[in-house]
């Protein structure tokens, strides 16, 4: 069987989701992530613990699912954005 992954890297945290042919999620992990305010109205983070929080969500997902990397179809991916 094939899946579908999905990662969400949001501004406070990083989550990936693995769904299966009926859409049922079978797999799923979140990581929050340190967020860096040097000013007033300004957000910034650490992009190396971005890419570890990634691997991170990604395997506990994959381990919960009990499926193999190579399991998954495609992967979606968003990202953070501008919100105001």
């Amino acid at each position: 069987m094939r899946y579908i992954g999905s990662l969400d890297q949001g501004t406070s945290s990083t989550r990936f989701m693995i769904f299966d042919h009926a859409g049922k999620v079978v797999g799923q992990h979140q990581v929050e992530h340190r967020q860096i305010l040097p000013q007033a109205g300004w957000v910034e983070h650490d992009a190396s613990e971005i890419w570890e929080r990634t691997q991170e969500v990604i395997s506990a997902a994959l381990r919960q699912a009990d499926i193999l990397g190579s399991d998954l179809a495609a992967v979606g991916i968003t990202n953070q954005r501008e919100t105001t």
